[in-house]
């Protein structure tokens, strides 16, 4: 039996293939994998659930428990990406953690305002704008009184989440997060190193992109920023 904490799953799914990984997150290492090739678009997810009967099966008795939360990447044409600027006088004086998150928070925000049928899942800083110069990352000799920010926000339609969550409630499963597999591809596109998706998105998800805003459930009990990256509540 395998201890839950020392893996992950994760599904992969586009319009001409699906295909899960059970990943040992220490080693990043998967020790399962299966695909199966399709063609329908997301129009009809019957396929995916023939799929996820046979290998959810073998995954399970391999680790000995049933598969609780998985992690979902989507690779879809529809997958909404908008970037967003914004700028902010800073009357505390220093451009510090606190002032940075209030500042994404507000921006992320904005974006749910705007776009209500979308669901976020991936939020990247681009730029740093500081006395009209542009940083691509921030540091503590960096300050001015204003601060401004170029972000990226990748999102999946709200129908397609329902959709796929309907799927996995079969096997009472929840989706933990989910994931743009274009933005985590693109992100490692020529190191060879990390050419399995499973391992691409493990490293994405738990922070490899410094300027990545970690979205977490509200509940969580860590509040507060990561050291390397940041945290702000969905």
């Amino acid at each position: 039996m395998i201890e839950e904490v020392d893996f992950e799953t994760y599904l992969f799914v586009s319009k001409n293939k699906f295909e899960i990984f059970l990943l040992d997150k220490k080693n990043l290492k998967n020790l399962y994998n299966e695909e199966l090739v399709i063609d329908n678009n997301y129009e009809d997810l019957n396929d995916l659930s023939k799929f996820l009967d046979k290998n959810f099966y073998k995954i399970e008795k391999l680790v000995g428990s049933f598969i609780k939360n998985i992690i979902l990447i989507i690779k879809n044409e529809k997958n909404l990406q908008v970037s967003i600027s914004f700028k902010k006088k800073n009357y505390e004086g220093g451009i510090n953690h606190k002032f940075l998150e209030n500042n994404l928070t507000e921006l992320k925000d904005l974006f749910k305002e705007n776009y209500l049928d979308h669901k976020i899942m991936h939020m990247v800083i681009v730029n740093y704008i500081v006395n009209e110069k542009k940083h691509s990352l921030l540091d503590s000799s960096i300050d001015g009184e204003y601060l401004g920010l170029e972000v990226n926000f990748i999102a999946i339609e709200n129908s397609l989440v329902f959709a796929l969550d309907k799927v996995l409630e079969k096997y009472q499963t929840q989706v933990s997060q989910y994931m743009c597999g274009n933005y985590i591809k693109n992100f490692f596109e020529e190191d060879e190193d990390n050419s399995e998706l499973s391992k691409m998105a493990s490293k994405i998800k738990d922070g490899f992109n410094t300027n990545e805003v970690i979205l977490v459930p509200k509940n969580i009990e860590n509040r507060g920023f990561f050291e390397k990256f940041f945290q702000l509540f969905s």
